[in-house]
């Protein structure tokens, strides 16, 4: 039976390369690829490293497009990918507006629908914006929910979402497993040789949409200080192509001896960047749950966070967007090393790296189940 996987970010591309390969080796599963490519060139690096060879590509990349646009471009073109495959289950990823158009597209044509990493809540529907609106109406939407904690399978049970809620881990874990490697040689021109001093490193990185007004300036400002408090240290900061993030950051930024502000890295150069850092100072979501299982301490760039596991565990702290507030947070770390190995060294709360095993055989069951029915 036909399983259609629908991704177009590169964090998407991350969590679902693994689950793809699995669900390809899987006996009784034809498993197709379909793109919207809603980040291009992020995306194309992932997927061939793990090579995944698409079916279908919906190029749905455009400059400074609102979200509708991109939104009603994915549904529109989901509708052809739909007709021709006929697929027995869409498996869809997250949070973004590429997930949540696929998942809406899937169930006009009444197939099912299987989310992977469900469940995840900041309980603002305006922040993050607008991954949380997204995930929630595609829980709805979903009628397979693979939940990375048991705390996100409790937010969907406190929602009315009953059945099919399955506990896997978070399959981030399981591509680390593949990208990480003490040898590792950067392919980054500007990474390579001593341009990374193991231990002496921060990573930066920073662009969601409800910071660019006001906030990652202020990020920006409380990196600079720390870059002049820390001279022996380098700051990397891969830097979002979108133009809205790159007019503030490059001017506050670019002219400091230690800070390296480089394109967007690939997949494998950002995760044994990240394997060598003393710190991550990040708004992101996937780096909250990749850094803590490389034991790296996160500094979260957010007033709030869908993934307080992590928190609760303590390897992630919440700083908000506030200079001051950002700059002490950081210096305290950077300058006493028993409270940043405390952080460190608590446990990851993001699963064995065998997720999409996991995935993969809840999908079988329930192909199975179907197959059976008729």
């Amino acid at each position: 039976m036909k399983v259609l996987s629908v991704f177009g970010t590169r964090p998407e591309a991350v969590k679902m390369c693994p689950l793809v390969r699995e669900l390809a080796g899987r006996e009784g599963v034809e498993s197709r690829v379909c793109l919207t490519s809603q980040h291009r060139e992020l995306l194309y690096t992932v997927t061939e490293f793990f090579g995944i060879k698409a079916d279908y590509d919906l190029a749905l990349m455009r400059e400074r497009q609102t979200l509708g646009e991109l939104f009603c471009g994915v549904l529109r073109g989901m509708e052809g990918v739909l007709e021709k495959e006929r697929p027995s289950l869409v498996l869809v990823h997250g949070d973004t507006s590429t997930s949540c158009a696929a998942a809406l597209a899937a169930f006009y044509r009444q197939i099912p629908v299987g989310h992977v990493e469900a469940g995840l809540r900041s309980g603002d529907r305006y922040s993050p914006f607008p991954e949380e609106m997204n995930r929630r109406l595609t829980a709805v939407l979903a009628s397979l929910h693979f939940a990375p904690t048991e705390r996100n399978a409790q937010n969907l049970r406190s929602e009315g979402i009953r059945e099919n809620i399955f506990v896997t881990g978070n399959t981030v874990i399981d591509a680390l497993r593949r990208t990480v490697r003490p040898d590792y040689v950067f392919h980054c021109p500007a990474l390579a040789g001593s341009a990374v001093p193991a231990g002496r490193c921060v990573l930066l990185t920073a662009h969601r949409r409800e910071n660019l007004s006001g906030a990652l300036a202020a990020i920006c400002r409380a990196v600079l200080r720390l870059a002049a408090a820390f001279p022996d240290t380098r700051f990397i900061f891969p830097v979002h192509p979108n133009p809205a993030v790159r007019e503030i950051v490059l001017p506050i930024l670019r002219a400091r001896a230690n800070i390296m502000l480089t394109d967007p890295l690939d997949l494998t150069d950002m995760h044994n960047l990240m394997a060598r850092c003393a710190l991550v100072l990040t708004d992101s979501g996937g780096l909250q749950e990749e850094a803590p299982a490389l034991g790296v301490p996160v500094l979260v760039l957010r007033e709030e966070t869908e993934r307080p596991e992590a928190v609760d565990a303590g390897t992630v702290r919440l700083v908000g967007t506030r200079e001051e507030e950002i700059f002490r947070a950081a210096f305290t770390l950077l300058s006493d090393e028993k409270a940043r190995l405390e952080m460190a060294r608590a446990a990851s709360p993001y699963g064995d790296g065998h997720a999409s095993e996991r995935i993969a055989d809840h999908v079988s069951v329930f192909l199975g189940a179907r197959r059976a029915a008729g």
